[in-house]
């Protein structure tokens, strides 16, 4: 049986990087807190890049423009498909 995923707030993962960043070792944070260490490295890693643990506000400007990019794309689609349809439809007239 595997273990249920377990959430934790802003507050506590703050609090985490800062034991670390104020000389607690990574291995006394992992064990006393029971965290993966990549979770650990992952959290600290965000915090000194923007100070921020939501994915969106980690993402590399390349990350950013391709998601952008793909939600264009994804919209020129319909819009094609939606004249397509316009297109018959005036044909048939």
């Amino acid at each position: 049986m595997s273990k249920k995923r377990r959430t934790f707030t802003t507050e506590f993962k703050k609090q985490v990087v800062a034991l670390y960043e104020g000389g607690k070792s990574r291995q006394d944070i992992v064990r006393e807190y029971e965290l993966t260490p990549s979770a650990l490295d992952r959290w600290i890693t965000q915090f000194q890049q923007s100070g921020s643990f939501k994915e969106k506000d980690n993402r590399s400007p390349e990350e950013q423009e391709l998601i952008e990019l793909r939600k264009r794309n994804k919209q020129l689609e319909m819009e094609v498909d939606i004249l397509k349809q316009a297109a018959l439809i005036m044909g048939r007239k």
